[in-house]
């Protein structure tokens, strides 16, 4: 138990990365799931664009405010502009899906490790997406500011 305790200690940012992005992934999917009840998502193109565009917001607002708390534990006292920054970032990685999405099946063979191309494609373009979204949310978005005072004592 020792063991998985530092284990978890040594890794639990990213541990608790992935926790959080598969809750957002289920809370996004579950936003998808209300809007096919009230939307016509079946018969129209554009109600689909809407349910997706709402599924994709409350994913973004769920991810923004537990990797606040419980990845990066952020104290950064404006919110406001670190969700901007935060949703930003994942308009970059949005678009990069989409792009990776629209050329990737095509270049790939039919049947990829059993997999046809179009999941194939969907699992790299997700592996990416996670890796991107978790280098720009550290480095960019939840960044610690650091400490003029422990800079001074060294």
């Amino acid at each position: 138990m020792k063991k998985i305790k530092a284990l978890y200690k040594k890794y639990e940012e990213i541990i608790n990365y992935l926790i959080v992005g598969v809750l957002t992934t289920i809370v996004s999917w579950i936003a998808y799931g209300l809007c096919r009840f009230v939307l016509d998502v079946q018969n129209s193109n554009f109600q689909m664009q809407v349910a997706v565009l709402i599924r994709w917001f409350a994913g973004v607002v769920f991810a923004y405010f537990t990797n606040r708390k419980y990845v990066f534990k952020s104290e950064n006292p404006n919110k406001f502009k670190e969700f901007c920054s935060f949703t930003s970032s994942r308009i970059v990685t949005y678009v990069m899906d989409a792009v990776i999405m629209a050329f990737l099946p095509g270049l790939l063979p039919a049947k990829c490790f059993g997999l046809d191309a179009d999941w194939m494609a969907t699992l790299i373009s997700a592996v990416l997406v996670t890796i991107t979204n978790y280098v720009f949310s550290k480095f960019l978005v939840f960044t610690k500011k650091k400490d003029n005072n422990s800079e001074e004592a060294k």
